[in-house]
């Protein structure tokens, strides 16, 4: 990881662990509150995702600048400085949507640091839990609650494909997944909203295994960037169906195909199986 004087790791984390928390207040303002909501071709945005978008890049601005680091985000996007800069954060000020409107609790904030293609950190607050699970590269994750204590995070280690606990989204889901699921081992199924509260719930052993299709959207960067560093300091993996790693801040942010986040021990095991399945509902 690149070093700077100003910048350990440890500030940088405690750094995105604080916006994380500002940013679900910010959120929690809004949640239940009439709101105007506006159309996009990926989904729906509120005015909370970009009062949280601004509060997160203006608090993240002053600590780090401009000249090291360079931000990319959900509702502001950036510019081509984040191929030119030695680390990018990478930002979704709502993950969620959908269920911020429709009122499940079942949102959160995601803020990650990536280097090289790959998250070095992560801060991942669900603001309805008063939770926020975070992780540093090599330094395991944790999740903090709002008095600052800290606690370890670690996957179930269930290690057969037929004990998995399958959580599953709300709404992003076509008939596709719907077929894949009804075909693939599993001991039950949980409903759950943002991809960081399948991840994180993931990482705090409510589940082991979470499955994506891309359809005529994909997740983008600052969908899974924060939430992968928590899962995989976790002892979880995320990866491709193929097991393949993601890579992020290319010029394209979707990250199409199938996706699988595991409790890590089941998850070659799971990369074998699942592309096989998706061929036969493709073909039915």
């Amino acid at each position: 990881m690149v070093l700077y004087v100003d910048h350990s790791p440890e500030f940088l984390l405690d750094l995105a662990c604080r916006t994380a928390w500002g940013a679900a207040d910010v959120l929690l303002k809004h949640y239940q509150s009439p709101m105007e909501v506006r159309e996009k071709v990926d989904g729906p945005v509120t005015a909370a995702d970009l009062d949280a978008d601004r509060y997160i890049l203006e608090t993240l601005k002053a600590d780090c600048g401009e000249e090291t680091f360079a931000y990319l985000s959900e509702e502001t996007l950036g510019g081509n400085e984040r191929f030119t800069r030695p680390l990018v954060w990478v930002i979704d000020p709502l993950d969620g949507t959908r269920d911020f409107i429709d009122g499940t609790g079942e949102f959160a904030v995601h803020i990650a640091l990536v280097e090289a293609g790959q998250p070095i950190l992560g801060a991942v607050a669900w603001p309805v839990r008063k939770r926020v699970y975070a992780a540093r590269l090599g330094a395991g994750a944790f999740v903090e609650d709002p008095e600052g204590q800290r606690l370890p995070l670690r996957v179930n280690p269930v290690d057969t494909l037929e004990g998995c606990r399958t959580i599953v989204s709300r709404t992003h889901r076509d008939w596709r997944l719907d077929a894949l699921l009804a075909k693939i081992p599993k001991a039950s199924q949980i409903v759950r909203g943002g991809l960081g509260c399948k991840l994180c719930s993931i990482a705090g052993g409510e589940a082991e295994i979470y499955i994506g299709l891309s359809g005529k959207t994909a997740p983008r960067d600052w969908d899974l960037a924060a939430p992968q560093i928590v899962l995989s300091e976790a002892g979880g993996r995320v990866s491709r169906f193929d097991g393949t790693p993601l890579s992020y801040n290319r010029e394209d942010t979707n990250l199409w195909g199938g996706l699988i986040a595991t409790n890590g021990i089941t998850h070659d095991r799971w990369s074998a199986l699942l592309p096989g399945v998706l061929e036969e509902v493709e073909k039915s």
